[in-house]
């Protein structure tokens, strides 16, 4: 396959176990040598991504875009968010996009004991609070569960939203009102027949054209498959205990989840990267899912000698 980068923005997912903004330094300079667009991290129980992100654009001068993926927004109010958003964004010249999802019920009821409760107008409000702030206009938004009535004394180029979506209502809302999708666990049968749909009837309604579509993807170089798909399923379990994942997985009709990472040869790889290309998306967000630290190496060998050619 030629070396034509498919089209596509080519992201690296930064991990969900970044212990110190060290680790994401790292990340960052890796992301930045090997020739990515862009760098994100993940809002696990480790580093705060926002603040990490804002220590580390210095060391990542290439790289056109940092940003999260996602910062669960229970929990959470829009001027908070805003004001820690606004500020990276001043230390990260303008290349910080904001990832955001509702989260999870289990995160929200079981982590903090907040209720579950409506997470579709509970996102929706908080965006209407949120998106003025980030443009660095007042907010006048009075909602049933949130409240949004300030604006911040803050310098900064407005910051782009991605939201993370899977049910129906939630994607119209992303394709009417903000920049694009992040998305998951997610193949390229269910973006394509799914995803892309409902997508692109919001953003219809809303006269705007298609939004970005980022896709999480796992990938290991090896010719170790048995090892490399132990790891795969493993990860794949977490996301078949969730609702909403498991819904959009049985969409794409793979005999096991685990299936949607991509392991094997490089140009088993690429191949398998080019079907999210062809199926709709706008970027890539890459993983690097490796059983062993020789996998990992031969894998992010594999990224930089393509990225770079």
């Amino acid at each position: 396959m030629a070396h034509d980068r498919l089209g596509v923005r080519w992201g690296l997912a930064g991990g969900t176990t970044l212990a110190t903004v060290e680790d994401v330094r790292a990340v960052a300079r890796f992301a930045d040598a090997a020739g990515f667009d862009s760098l994100w991290v993940s809002h696990a129980m480790a580093v705060h991504p926002i603040v990490a992100l804002a220590c580390v654009g210095a060391d990542a001068p290439h790289l056109r875009e940092l940003g999260t993926s996602v910062v669960p927004l229970y929990g959470r109010h829009p001027i908070d968010l805003a004001q820690q958003a606004m500020t990276a964004q001043t230390a990260l010249g303008g290349r910080f996009t904001l990832g955001i999802g509702a989260a999870s019920k289990p995160q929200a009821e079981e982590r903090m004991g907040i209720p579950w409760d409506r997470p579709f107008s509970f996102t929706r409000e908080f965006v209407d609070g949120l998106q003025p702030l980030l443009a660095g206009q007042a907010a006048h938004v009075v909602g049933e569960q949130l409240t949004t009535r300030t604006q911040l004394a803050i310098d900064a180029p407005n910051t782009p939203i991605l939201l993370a979506a899977l049910g129906p209502r939630m994607l119209r809302f992303a394709g009417a009102r903000v920049e694009g999708t992040t998305l998951g666990q997610c193949g390229p049968r269910t973006i394509a027949t799914y995803v892309l749909p409902h997508l692109d009837a919001g953003a219809e309604a809303a006269g705007r054209p298609r939004p970005r579509v980022m896709a999480l993807v796992r990938i290991c170089v090896t010719a170790d498959r048995s090892g490399a798909f132990a790891l795969a399923q493993a990860i794949s379990a977490r996301y078949q205990g969730l609702p909403s994942y498991a819904r959009v997985l049985a969409r794409e009709g793979l005999a096991d989840p685990a299936e949607l990472h991509l392991i094997g040869s490089w140009p088993q790889v690429l191949d398998g990267l080019a079907a999210y290309a062809a199926a709709g998306v706008s970027d890539l967000r890459i993983e690097v899912a490796a059983h062993t630290a020789a996998a990992r190496e031969a894998t992010r060998m594999a990224l930089a000698e393509y990225l770079r050619a």
